[in-house]
């Protein structure tokens, strides 16, 4: 079972909206590259369209908390990819990450 499958059925369900849940069939296997250029490439109009909806209903937007892993293709590459696409859709829009590095 994925984590994402877990988040949606197990005890933290109520925490998060399915719709706002992103997944997809491949990961990028701990590739910055993959990530970024590829896996990334592929999901980021959607995960824009999704943070555009949410938005949409806010009447103050004061910006973006990314919490994010340094490890792994999706937690640096995609944020990375995230991040200049923030940057471009929502320029005036404070954005603050929250980096977590791995540990031995």
């Amino acid at each position: 079972m994925m984590v994402a499958d877990e988040i949606r059925t197990g005890t933290y369900k109520q925490l998060f909206h399915p719709e706002q849940m992103v997944t997809g069939k491949e990961d990028a296997a701990n590739n910055y590259a993959r990530g970024h250029y590829t896996i990334g490439k592929e999901v980021i109009d959607l995960v824009l369209d999704r943070i555009r909806r949410v938005t949409e209903n806010c009447t103050g937007l004061q910006g973006f908390l990314i919490f994010h892993s340094f490890g792994g293709g999706t937690g640096s590459g995609f944020t990375s990819l995230l991040m200049e696409r923030l940057s471009v859709d929502y320029e005036k829009k404070s954005k603050f990450q929250f980096s977590i590095y791995p540990a031995p």
